[in-house]
């Protein structure tokens, strides 16, 4: 007789004996293996496909949407954005432009920048049309496009829609539209150097404000000015063309080109990139203080030099802007910018911008004080002192307040990599000289003579500084009648302090 443990035992034995394990052969498990790699590859490859489906394509012509997503970039690509890249649309006028072209002309070098003058109509057959101008093209017609600014002009959708003309024409290796008026003189290079800061795979929108309060308030804060100049990444301009034209009829009543393109732009959700080397030059009278204290930043364009005085004396407008540009060509990076240094032994304060001009204070004067432009123009709608979009100061009626002003005589390489540029003192506007003692040495100064290094661009790409310098004559110096003055990059722990 079994157990009680054994009649316990019996039925957990022959329920374990029912159970039946299938013997599987070496060859069948293989095969399973096999089926089951493939079926994860597959679906690692559907995933892998749909995630890359998913994501942004913005291709230039002739390159591939898969070498695109699997980021295969040609040389092309990886190179650093230049002059090549860049897409001008300029709003022109075939009436006004044999007096226009003059400012175009000015930048626009034949064989190396691209883009085109768009007009309202061919010239007229008896024009030939300028080897050294920008080659045009015919805007098309906006005649259903509604515009209901009553003080306005209809021009305004013809140039809005020169982003989305130039987009529809294809041209190959477009990183940047960049708009800008007949009348806009742009400074290609650091234009480059301010655009390179940016991927221009990703959707920029990048340009400057009016420096007069009143237009701002008109026509938008958050809007780059037509007239300084804008750039539209290809990303951006690929988006914007989809809906331009319905979004021109949907702002009708802007005044403006540039408020129709940013109304369409924020309907994307993107913002404005401000760049302070943009100038729309919405001033009237003297331009010398906007230009004197320039803020650090490249210099990339100007406009509206028709309503403003020569930005030099005793010349043309035109001739004024050659001047500068001859010695930007010297010096790209350096134009305008601002060095500040003291004579400590005579008292003296000396405020360079580079290319343009010089001042020298027969006193100690803070920097503050010297970054700070003067007020020698007015707003530009109402023609009133103010407010302006940055600080000023009044230009004083006491000649022993104000600098002696030398200005921009010319420029020359030195020694390699060196310039020296020389300004000549100019005649107070007031006719009258200061009769204090101190100020008689400071009277006897005809030319400033300034030395620099060339300014190397990837220093724009750091975070801003303004240079050092320093005043190389003694108190005793020999030619009383010239003062020479190095520019530098300033030193570790270094502070411009009149102490």
């Amino acid at each position: 007789m079994s157990s009680g443990v054994d009649s316990v035992r019996d039925p957990l034995d022959n329920a374990w004996k029912t159970l039946r394990f299938p013997i599987i052969k070496p060859r069948e498990l293989l095969l399973l293996f096999l089926k089951a790699g493939i079926a994860v590859s597959m679906l690692l490859i559907i995933t892998l496909f749909i995630t890359l489906y998913n994501q942004p394509f913005y291709p230039n012509n002739n390159h591939t949407t898969m070498k695109y997503m699997l980021q295969q970039k040609t040389p092309e690509e990886k190179a650093s954005t230049n002059i090549s890249h860049l897409l001008f649309g300029i709003g022109g006028s075939s009436a006004t432009w044999q007096t226009r072209r003059q400012y175009s002309e000015l930048w626009w070098r034949p064989g190396a920048t691209r883009g085109f003058v768009w007009l309202e109509s061919h010239p007229p057959d008896n024009t030939t049309w300028p080897e050294t101008s920008p080659p045009y093209r015919v805007s098309g017609d906006t005649s259903v496009f509604k515009y209901t600014c009553s003080y306005g002009s209809r021009s305004a959708i013809r140039i809005a829609r020169i982003v989305k003309e130039s987009f529809e024409l294809g041209l190959e290796n477009v990183r940047w539209f960049v708009m800008g008026d007949d009348d806009t003189v742009f400074f290609t290079d650091n234009l480059v150097t301010v655009l390179s800061k940016y991927d221009h795979n990703e959707m920029y929108y990048v340009g400057g404000n009016s420096e007069s309060v009143e237009q701002d308030v008109i026509h938008f804060y958050t809007m780059a000015f037509g007239g300084g100049g804008f750039a539209i990444s290809y990303p951006l301009a690929k988006e914007l063309v989809r809906i331009l034209d319905g979004c021109i009829d949907r702002y009708a009543e802007f005044y403006g080109s540039d408020q129709k393109i940013q109304s369409c732009i924020s309907e994307i959700g993107v913002q404005v990139t401000k760049e302070p080397g943009f100038h729309q030059v919405d001033i009237h009278g003297n331009p010398y203080g906007l230009l004197a204290a320039h803020p650090v930043a490249p210099l990339v364009s100007l406009h509206h030099l028709d309503y403003v005085d020569p930005i030099f004396p005793n010349t043309t407008r035109v001739n004024a802007v050659k001047k500068l540009i001859t010695a930007y060509k010297m010096d790209p990076g350096r134009t305008l910018q601002k060095s500040f240094c003291y004579d400590l032994r005579r008292n003296w304060s000396v405020s360079v911008s580079w290319g343009y001009s010089v001042e020298l204070y027969p006193s100690l004067r803070t920097s503050k004080e010297l970054e700070t432009a003067f007020e020698t123009f007015r707003t530009w709608r109402t023609w009133h002192d103010g407010p302006f979009t940055f600080n000023t100061r009044p230009v004083s009626v006491d000649t022993c307040e104000r600098p002696h002003v030398y200005v921009l005589d010319g420029v020359r390489n030195v020694d390699g990599d060196m310039t020296r540029s020389w300004y000549r003192k100019t005649v107070d506007a007031s006719g009258k000289e200061c009769a204090r003692e101190e100020y008689a040495r400071a009277l006897e100064v005809q030319y400033v003579d300034v030395y620099a290094s060339r300014f190397v661009p990837d220093k724009w790409k750091k975070a801003p500084r303004r240079q050092c310098c320093e005043i190389m004559d003694g108190a005793d110096g020999v030619n009383s009648s010239v003062v020479r003055v190095k520019i530098r990059g300033c030193r570790r722990f270094e502070s411009v302090t009149p102490s």
